[in-house]
């Protein structure tokens, strides 16, 4: 009994690495693959300059010299290091966003998150990439339970938004560059808290951040369900590039003022 004891010691290391381990249990990790996240890696914390009174919705980048920050009633841009470039007030609730072709795309609800379709406004603004001058706003009437975060793939945008409580499965709304409706996607996922926060195609796959558990959904180009975990992408996940993952985190003061901050992922 005492050989076995003393093997099973020498072998509790190897055991910590096998595949199937549960996500919440592997911190400062993250994965582009299918199933728990394993192959990448916490090397850098950027932090936003600055203090803001509404908590951080999302985050993107050109994927060369700036970040841009979605702070519910600010937007921010900064450099790589975290230092303001730009900072300016905008209407609340502006979530999620993304970069194209020079320009920021925000999901913005002015109505009511999660209820019966009629109580929900749900835009898109456009935002010059420079300078965050706003360029114009599109309506997004589709998204009937609140516009909360966007991405981009194939030249299309892709919105997700809010969830009443219920449903039982979450939508993606597809857009062409002009933001003409194509077409509403079903992700077979169970009921989400508040639905879908994040949104971004990486590596041949959407990660789709929530609120509750699971806090990532991963799906295949067809929205085809990978993977269900609770690494927390709720409040910003973009691909830098091929190798590095910026994900992004939000922690409020004594004063309830919050700062946001980006964990740097790279395998």
């Amino acid at each position: 009994m005492k050989n076995l004891l003393f093997l099973l010691f020498l072998l509790a290391p190897a055991f910590k690495n096998l595949p199937g381990k549960a996500l919440s249990s592997i911190p400062n990790s993250a994965t582009a693959k299918d199933g728990v996240i394993y192959d990448y890696k916490l090397t850098e914390t950027i932090q936003c300059e600055g203090l803001y009174p509404m908590h951080l919705q999302g985050i993107s980048t050109d994927k060369k010299s700036n970040i841009y920050w979605s702070f519910t009633n600010e937007l921010v841009r900064t450099d790589l290091k975290g230092k303001i470039l730009d900072r300016i007030k905008v209407l609340n609730h502006h979530g999620d966003l993304c970069f194209e072709g020079g320009k920021v795309y925000v999901a913005v609800n002015l109505g009511k998150f999660n209820e019966l379709p009629g109580q929900e406004d749900s835009w898109v603004f456009v935002y010059d990439a420079a300078n965050l001058k706003e360029l114009g706003r599109y309506k997004v009437p589709e998204l009937v339970h609140g516009a909360g975060g966007i991405s981009t793939y194939k030249g299309n945008f892709f919105v997700v938004g809010g969830l009443p409580k219920g449903a039982t499965e979450n939508y993606i709304y597809e857009y062409n560059k002009d933001f003409k409706f194509i077409k509403r996607h079903v992700i077979a996922s169970g009921y989400t808290y508040k639905g879908i926060q994040t949104a971004e195609f990486h590596e041949g796959q959407w990660w789709f951040g929530c609120y509750g558990s699971p806090k990532l959904i991963k799906t295949d180009a067809k929205f085809k369900i990978l993977d269900k975990n609770d690494f927390n992408v709720s409040l910003g996940i973009v691909g830098y590039s091929s190798k590095k993952l910026f994900i992004a985190d939000s922690k409020a003061n004594a004063d309830k003022l919050h700062r946001g901050t980006i964990g740097v992922y790279e395998r």
